[in-house]
């Protein structure tokens, strides 16, 4: 592919978001937009296409924001709520579009097909309801999607296996606390890595900053990019200020070419 690929975040923050309802944490009152984080998602573009990774409570706005009119696909990364609870705003894509393509775990097509159950009954769907087309990914298994190649990579979230996805020089992980070696060869190479950074103290399910800098050093990549914020990491401007050059808290809205 020629064309050049766009990364916008549309949502750095755990699954709280920030601020946090009634949260008098002071990250949750700062001022700093960079602050105020969406659930996380991505939006991938390249030529005339769109295709975002999780599909959180928040996706909706995160569509509007960015004035997205097409959507050609969806990566899901794994089945938890703030992934994959915004699923039936497809609807405006569907009406417009048909059957929007779903690409996913069998386990997290097996989970949403039990809480969505109305979008994924052909037989007896609501009129109102969206329609996917469903992709099963498997991690040994390159796909195509939209003229790019996409290959799934295998994490662990604590015994929760999640897929991050690399397309072409780009790497995106999130909700990782470990990577199998064989599953690390895939990423290596990357000029662009994103991955989650939780905060500070240990968690048992996520990389906290030492992790995912500890990460970033194994990967080497061009440039590093922290996702999956919460409030507990700090303010932006503070944490980002204490980083490697090469390393950023990504935030959201933050748009970057490939």
């Amino acid at each position: 592919m020629s064309e050049n690929l766009k990364i916008t975040f549309l949502g750095t923050g755990t699954s709280q978001g920030i601020p946090i309802i009634g949260s008098t944490h002071p990250v949750c009152l700062s001022d700093d937009q960079r602050d105020k984080r969406l659930r996380v998602s991505v939006l991938l573009s390249w030529g005339d296409y769109n295709v975002v990774i999780d599909c959180g409570p928040d996706f909706r706005q995160q569509m509007l924001t960015h004035n997205v009119s097409k959507l050609h696909g969806i990566l899901f990364t794994h089945e938890h709520a703030d992934h994959t609870a915004g699923i039936d705003d497809i609807r405006p894509f569907f009406f417009r579009q048909g059957d929007i393509p779903i690409y996913a775990h069998k386990r997290v097509l097996k989970s949403l097909n039990k809480r969505f159950d109305y979008i994924f009954d052909k037989k007896d769907r609501y009129p109102g309801a969206p329609a996917v087309a469903v992709n099963e990914v498997k991690k040994e298994k390159p796909f195509e999607l939209c003229e790019r190649k996409i290959i799934p990579i295998e994490a662990y979230h604590n015994r929760l296996q999640v897929l991050g996805y690399r397309v072409g020089d780009f790497t995106y992980l999130t909700d990782v606390k470990s990577v199998e070696p064989e599953e690390l060869e895939k990423i290596m190479g990357s000029k662009i890595l994103v991955v989650n950074a939780l905060r500070m103290e240990p968690h048992h399910s996520h990389f906290n900053l030492e992790e995912a800098l500890d990460f970033v050093a194994q990967v080497k990549p061009e440039k590093a990019y922290f996702t999956h914020i919460s409030h507990l990491l700090g303010f932006h401007a503070e944490v980002e200020r204490n980083l490697p050059e090469n390393v950023h808290l990504a935030y959201d809205n933050l748009i970057i070419n490939l």
